[in-house]
């Protein structure tokens, strides 16, 4: 993790649970007597994330229906640590400056906007083409000040564009973050769950499991999964270099760097690439501006 992540270390679960109660049901003991609770339960997945958004963020209030897609804060903090180091350094602003972020699919949850403007007081615009998801995002907003002072939510009705009408004549980010579908199908996204629960030592109930991806369709898949996402992404972004300093965007498959590196070269942009290590879980993050 990087190195300012505050949850490098063991979760504090008893802090936790005094912002958010509901936690407290789903906490066990692991074989080494720690308390821990159950990955592969994705109720207490919900809770823990939403009760770090009550304890550290200074959220009021959280609520995403089940279906939607839970976002992980450490890994999704961890990401927007990287990229402001790398903003900082590359020009040369002073780490108090309020950076402006667009979120390309921000989703039920809209984290990165969320935690953007918590934890770095940044303005975010984030996009997203399901009208459900942009429902959910703003009514989590509207019962924070500091959200609704520096989030804005933008709904991208045609699903054929990424930037466009998401950006005005008259504006300029600093940047853009995405955590693009990166399976193919619904298919790849079960045997991917199937993988994660075999993992943890869970049987696998692909009838239950497909039941937790219903709204999920934007968020974990698309054709050509993330190397095709990705390549869009960069197609267009050349539309908008004048108006975005740094394009970002997670890249969670090794093989999917050739392709994308290749549509960079073409693109004639200069880019970079960032790992960024979770546990025993390796991702990658890959900076591109002109």
């Amino acid at each position: 993790m990087h190195a300012l992540n505050p949850y490098s270390d063991r979760y504090d679960l008893k802090r936790f649970v005094t912002h958010h109660s509901k936690l407290k049901i789903h906490i066990v003991l692991n074989p080494s007597g720690e308390e821990t609770i159950d990955f592969s339960n994705s109720t207490a997945v919900y809770e823990l994330n939403k009760a770090m958004l009550l304890a550290d963020f200074n959220v009021e209030k959280y609520e995403l229906p089940m279906g939607y897609l839970i976002p992980p804060i450490p890994g999704r903090l961890d990401y927007l640590l990287h990229l402001q180091e790398f903003i900082l350094e590359k020009f040369n602003i002073d780490k108090n400056t309020k950076l402006r972020g667009l979120d390309i699919g921000a989703g039920a949850n809209g984290i990165y906007c969320v935690l953007g403007s918590q934890h770095f007081n940044w303005t975010m615009v984030g996009s997203e083409c399901d009208t459900k998801a942009v429902e959910i995002a703003n009514a989590n907003i509207q019962h924070t000040k500091t959200l609704k002072e520096n989030i804005e939510i933008r709904h991208q009705e045609n699903k054929s564009f990424l930037f466009k009408n998401m950006i005005h004549s008259d504006e300029h980010f600093d940047f853009t973050v995405c955590n693009p579908p990166f399976h193919t199908s619904k298919e790849e996204a079960l045997r991917g769950s199937q993988r994660k629960l075999n993992n943890l030592g869970r049987e696998f109930d692909k009838k239950d499991v497909a039941l937790n991806f219903e709204g999920q369709a934007n968020e974990l898949w698309c054709n050509g999964g993330e190397a095709l996402f990705v390549k869009r992404l960069i197609k267009e972004s050349v539309l908008y270099k004048t108006q975005i300093s740094v394009f970002s965007t997670l890249v969670s498959k090794t093989a999917s760097l050739t392709p994308i590196k290749k549509q960079l070269i073409k693109a004639k942009a200069n880019y970079e690439v960032l790992s960024m290590d979770l546990g025993n879980k390796k991702s990658r993050i890959l900076l591109w501006w002109f």
